[in-house]
């Protein structure tokens, strides 16, 4: 069986101050002021300002426009991100507020995000091994797995390449749409896994190009059946040959054998729980059937958020 994705971004407001394409080629480099300029956050006339000012006191641009009054912090933590091609929403769209790493990706939460990323990429994802999707699982509803799995997609996809996919495969009770605003009812996961549509995949974000979502769609009555089929596990064979990583939220272990299933078909699985809630018995439980399968356990992470 063969899919072939079919790109659908989200297109982004027309008025707003972020709206030129990020990844320009020569992006690296244009000076910071242009940057700023070109994104109207200052005038021609504060630019002359700014460089007076940066003259005299022997500061940075940057620095200088901050000192002045003329931009925030933020602002120019923007503009250097575009300068060194790091992609992230600030200020251009309304982000949901679990997608931190979207949004905020320079604080302590994202840091731990980065470092999880980088021991993914040291571990089952490693180069060179078998190329494989991370199916992230969670013992109970409410463990934060879906905030875990989002996270990581976006974090994966700031390495740029040929992109991420974040697959929402929880169709017991699927929140991902919630998260980057994609309706409920496009065509989904449970449609093509039913034979009723072809992939669509949406690019939810403007300011993060390499992140594609394909959301669940209708909720389907058999969940576990349309994951028991071959055609899940040949979609993720071909997915993973288009993208550079290809995350998948699952259902909690709590509503069924569902996630087990989705992490044989993915071939690699990250566990979470939640610290002060998650039950010993229950991620030992789990942690134990995955081990009977054939996906190799990444680790489990304890989520405070």
């Amino acid at each position: 069986m063969k899919f072939r994705p079919k790109f659908t971004p989200v297109a982004g407001r027309s008025d707003d101050r972020h709206a030129t394409e990020y990844a320009e080629p020569n992006a690296l480099d244009q000076p910071i002021g242009r940057l700023m300029r070109d994104a109207m956050m200052i005038t021609d006339k504060q630019v002359e300002a700014i460089l007076l000012h940066q003259r005299d006191h022997g500061s940075r641009f940057g620095e200088a426009a901050v000192a002045l009054g003329l931009a925030t912090y933020e602002d120019v933590t923007w503009a250097l991100s575009k300068q060194f091609h790091y992609p992230y929403a600030h200020g251009a769209q309304q982000i949901h507020p679990e997608l931190i790493l979207a949004s905020n990706p320079f604080g302590p939460e994202a840091e731990v995000f980065r470092e999880l990323r980088s021991q993914l990429m040291m571990g089952v994802l490693a180069p060179g091994g078998a190329r494989c999707a991370l199916a992230v699982l969670s013992p109970d509803v409410g463990d934060g797995k879906t905030y875990v799995a989002a996270n990581l997609a976006v974090v994966f996809s700031q390495l740029g390449g040929s992109g991420t996919l974040l697959i929402d495969a929880d169709m017991r009770s699927p929140r991902q749409h919630q998260l980057f605003g994609i309706e409920p009812d496009v065509s989904g996961l449970s449609s093509i896994l039913s034979g009723r549509a072809e992939i669509s995949v949406m690019q939810p974000l403007r300011d993060l190009p390499s992140l594609h979502v394909l959301s669940v769609g209708a909720s389907p009555p058999n969940p576990l059946e349309l994951m028991q089929r071959p055609g899940f596990g040949s979609l993720i064979s071909e997915l993973l040959g288009r993208f550079d990583h290809v995350v998948v939220d699952t259902p909690a272990a709590s509503q069924g054998a569902d996630s087990r299933v989705i992490a044989a078909a993915c071939g690699a699985a990250l566990v979470i729980g939640r610290k002060g809630r998650s039950r010993m018995h229950s991620m030992s439980a789990l942690l134990k059937a995955l081990s009977k399968g054939p996906s190799k356990v990444a680790g489990v992470v304890m989520n405070e958020h």
